[in-house]
């Protein structure tokens, strides 16, 4: 796919919010009840020095460590229990719509109202975030059916770079002449795989829902997003990991060890990500004729302000504006595969037709998407 002939477009997207909102100094007061309470369980260990005091949070640790503020979640008062410090989520009935779909399609409405069109002409549904709630039949499937769509579906799972990786897989698909037009969702409940007993990370994700839809540049009408080019990368770390998985039922030592959620060493994925991230961007606008610095806006994945601050930096050798590097992490924390998305669906205010920007993710794996979009007239 080269800049100058692109054979697929960004249609429309679309978001699913939750209504309900932690705050930074909610999350601290439910973490900061629970680690007393296991400090009073412990104290005889504490005192003997054989068990190390649990450390308070607090809020001016989180946002300068992350620039997070508050995040959206489908269920607060599990999370804010220092009994529980987990969501409420109940199993539903099979007959009913999953909790994963049941956000994807209300995300693919908001999308299809914008794109204008009948779901007749979708020929594939995505799903591509970073947790599935089940392993078949796909979430995918589930969407596909729930909105009418002919065609197929499939999951896919790279974590933070799912919706990337999903670009460019329905980019490809409709530059094989395979479909016309491609759904694309994004689901996140990482509240569900965030452990809020993490002091180091209690207060990363949010949960959310986003949606694409890329179109055969051939048929699509006036608006959207001309993609340039994509590109993928991945090299395998063990400094993002998750190690929950239906192997888990046959070692049942290790269920309910904090390996089961979210982990990771933020300064090695730091320090790691940034270089990768930034080189492969400036590569990639090199290789489809584009000069970096002249990018008018950046959507990054919305993990943590100073990394997004820092490869601004890097791609456009200066102090980018907030208006240039999108930052919603504050309102949304980190929503994994979604983020870049939202960051795209929420700010393209000022872009003229002809201007260039870039919606990139990256994450565990570790994994990275580029996608060069130009505004159409």
């Amino acid at each position: 796919m080269s800049a100058s002939s692109p054979t697929a477009v960004i249609a429309a997207t679309g978001l699913f919010t939750p209504e309900q909102s932690i705050s930074n100094a909610e999350l601290v007061a439910a973490y900061n009840a629970w680690a007393e309470l296991e400090n009073a369980r412990n104290a005889d260990e504490i005192a003997a020095g054989t068990r190390e005091a649990l450390t308070p949070s607090s809020v001016e640790f989180i946002e300068k460590a992350s620039g997070i503020k508050s995040r959206f979640v489908l269920d607060k008062t599990g999370v804010l229990d220092p009994e529980r410090m987990v969501p409420h989520l109940p199993e539903r009935p099979n007959e009913d719509l999953s909790i994963l779909a049941e956000m994807a399609v209300k995300a693919a409405r908001d999308a299809i109202a914008a794109w204008g069109k009948p779901v007749s002409e979708i020929g594939a549904v995505l799903c591509a975030a970073s947790n599935m709630q089940r392993p078949y039949p796909a979430m995918a499937i589930e969407v596909q059916q729930a909105l009418g769509i002919e065609g197929f579906a499939f999951d896919m799972n790279v974590a933070c770079s799912s919706a990337t990786f999903g670009i460019k897989t329905a980019a490809d698909f409709i530059a094989s002449g395979s479909v016309k037009a491609v759904l694309m969702v994004n689901p996140e409940v990482c509240s569900a795989h965030l452990n809020f007993k993490d002091r180091d990370s209690h207060f990363i994700f949010g949960d959310v829902a986003t949606a694409v839809i890329i179109e055969s540049a051939e048929q699509a009408g006036p608006g959207g997003w001309d993609i340039l080019g994509t590109r993928l990368k991945t090299t395998f770390s063990n400094n993002i990991r998750n190690n929950f998985g239906f192997l888990n039922n046959a070692a049942p030592e290790g269920i309910g060890k904090p390996d089961k959620m979210f982990v990771q060493q933020g300064r090695k994925v730091f320090k790691d990500v940034v270089p990768m991230v930034s080189e492969m961007i400036v590569s990639h606008a090199n290789d489809l004729g584009l000069e970096p610095t002249e990018l008018k806006r950046l959507w990054l994945h919305q993990a943590n302000i100073n990394m997004n601050e820092m490869i601004g930096r890097k791609v456009l050798g200066r102090d980018p504006a907030p208006s240039e590097n999108v930052i919603i992490l504050d309102e949304y924390a980190n929503t994994s595969s979604a983020g870049s998305v939202i960051a795209f669906h929420l700010h393209q205010e000022g872009m003229v037709p002809g201007e260039v920007g870039l919606i990139c993710s990256f994450g565990a794996g570790y994994s990275a998407g580029t996608v060069f979009v130009r505004k159409r007239g």
